[in-house]
């Protein structure tokens, strides 16, 4: 169905289609200004992003935006049924509405005011593409819309940590022991260490779990900051989803893996630190492990 009040851009939306293609430098980021057509209010201008993550900024909004958002290794007949793309504004994102735009019809993703509360909302690429419509304002000046993006296959690695797409897959499933193994390798972090503690706030769909770690393995992003002044190694915090509760207290330590997701760690595959040793000491010895990790196995 058609929003009420924006009936006015479907005839915009479809003769953009038809014009040049305007593409920025940076395949992955975008950043532009409504000044350049502030005359003409009704603009729609057609923004193509080409990577797995990056953002886009809008200085100054006025017009309209549809933003398609595909990997560089996708075909061109389409978007693959399981990609989704995750958008999340920050906090002081204003200026705009956005919608979920397909063949002239428009569905709400997030209205300006719901952006300050910078949570993520996850789309199919099959449903349309990303619709950023400039709020009317007689002051623009202070208006700036910024929306970071990722793209991700909603069955394949890593779905579990965008608790968002609620594809129905079960989140909590334990790793296999070759998941674990090749989680060392791949994931965007891997540390030992232990739980300090656990919060679950009221308005969230996860908890956020603070972790020391004695051992960071390797990390991207700088989620963990070092403690050493304090003799504690590396502290900082992993998000899991609601139905993934993690006890703080529980003995001994844990292996922590997992993805870096808008800046913030999601834990993927995790189990008790000397279970992992026996694991990896045998797969050593197999040599079936997929990689070489330098820790302390005594």
């Amino acid at each position: 169905m058609l929003w009420p009040g924006l009936t006015h851009w479907v005839a915009a939306v479809f003769l953009c289609r038809v014009a040049s293609a305007q593409y920025s430098s940076d395949q992955c980021s975008w950043r532009g200004s409504g000044l350049t057509h502030e005359s003409h209010s009704r603009d729609v201008e057609q923004v193509y992003l080409r990577c797995s993550q990056g953002s886009l900024e809008w200085l100054y909004p006025t017009g309209a935006l549809i933003v398609n958002l595909r990997p560089n290794t996708e075909p061109s007949s389409g978007a693959s049924p399981g990609l989704h793309a995750c958008i999340k504004p920050q906090t002081d994102s204003r200026g705009s509405h956005l919608y979920l735009e397909r063949a002239g019809q428009l569905r709400l993703l997030m209205s300006e005011k719901e952006q300050s509360q910078g949570r993520v909302q996850c789309f199919s690429l099959t449903e349309g593409a990303l619709f950023i419509e400039a709020v009317g304002q007689q002051d623009i000046s202070r208006r700036i819309t910024i929306v970071q993006y990722e793209l991700v296959a909603s069955h394949g690695p890593g779905a579990h940590l965008y608790p968002h797409l609620n594809t129905g897959t079960a989140s909590c499933t334990p790793c296999t022991d070759d998941q674990v193994l090749m989680a060392v390798c791949t994931s965007d972090f891997a540390g030992r260490g232990s739980i300090r503690g656990v919060d679950t706030p009221s308005s969230s769909d996860h908890s956020s779990v603070a972790v020391t770690l004695s051992h960071l393995f390797h990390q991207k992003s700088g989620v963990f900051s070092w403690d050493g002044a304090r003799g504690k190694g590396w502290s900082g915090r992993l998000n899991t989803p609601l139905q993934c509760r993690l006890q703080p207290g529980e003995e001994g330590e844990f292996l922590f893996t997992g993805a870096v997701r808008f800046g913030e760690a999601w834990l993927g595959c995790s189990q008790h630190y000397r279970h992992f040793l026996k694991l990896y000491r045998t797969a050593l010895e197999t040599g079936s492990n997929p990689c070489h990790m330098d820790m302390n196995t005594d």
